[in-house]
């Protein structure tokens, strides 16, 4: 009986959706994190009737004919760029963007990472650097007598030296943007890398045409919506328990055949 495979994908579609959405939630205080979204696509369909062939001699043809579909499958687990509220921290080190861009990382290998996670320190060597020791592209030190830091919308890094009153600028805060960011792959801590779906980076500063601007001593948090993941669960466990039932009831039709059988 197709209804049992049929309900089956259904249920291990569920289960997928169940998942991406359980992810969601564990990452609502997650500093840049950017929701996902679990998308179907229907299977083949088995024609037991074609459209548009001929019904008989001279009798016209089929207008609608007879296809049955034979399931669903996850097509894709979209990660939804959107932008995130700032929230004020008070920490100099700390940088949100607002608006379009990714802070560009030197990780492991000299590999080229990029990230929304602005909360940034400083390492031994008094380079801004993530919380997991990655340092940032640009490669910006501060000076072991700063005494204060400022950081410009368009990413100007400036240090207060002891005893002076000038700023001295110390670095900038380079940006990449790319034409597809749903095409980066996540890697976790926060970081993604690029791929051949999310096109080559387009480096800019913070401020230029299609860039954002950069908030010092905030962060972007999650752009997880509690609400809409709420809805979005009850739907998958609605979801899953109909296709259960839709299974449990065709078991029950096949029992019913069986013991009119013997």
């Amino acid at each position: 009986m197709r209804a049992l495979s049929i309900a089956a994908t259904g249920m291990t579609a569920q289960q997928t959706n169940l998942e991406v959405i359980a992810n969601n939630v564990a990452n609502i205080n997650t500093t840049g994190f950017k929701r996902a979204r679990a998308e179907f696509t229907d299977l083949l369909y088995q024609t037991e009737r074609m459209k548009g062939s001929a019904a008989r001699a001279d009798t016209g043809v089929i207008p609608e004919g007879a296809h049955l579909g034979l399931g669903v499958r996850s097509a894709a687990i979209r990660n939804v760029h959107e932008q995130g509220t700032l929230e004020n921290t008070g920490n100099a080190l700390d940088v949100a963007l607002n608006g379009k861009g990714w802070f560009v990382i030197t990780g492991a290998n000299d590999e080229t990472l990029y990230t929304r996670a602005g909360a940034f320190n400083t390492n031994a060597e008094g380079q801004l650097v993530m919380p997991n020791g990655m340092p940032l592209a640009a490669g910006i030190t501060l000076p072991a007598d700063a005494v204060a830091i400022s950081i410009s919308e368009s990413g100007q890094v400036f240090a207060q030296i002891d005893g002076q009153n000038e700023l001295q600028e110390v670095g900038q805060i380079t940006l990449a943007s790319f034409a597809n960011e749903a095409g980066l792959i996540p890697l976790g801590d926060n970081l993604f890398r690029q791929s051949e779906a999310s096109g080559e980076p387009v480096a800019g500063v913070p401020g230029d045409p299609g860039f954002g601007t950069v908030r010092q001593g905030y962060l972007e948090s999650s752009n997880v919506d509690p609400v809409k993941e709420i809805t979005a669960l009850i739907a998958a466990q609605r979801g899953y328990e109909m296709n259960s039932k839709v299974i449990q009831a065709a078991d029950d039709m096949a029992g019913t055949v069986a013991r009119n059988l013997r």
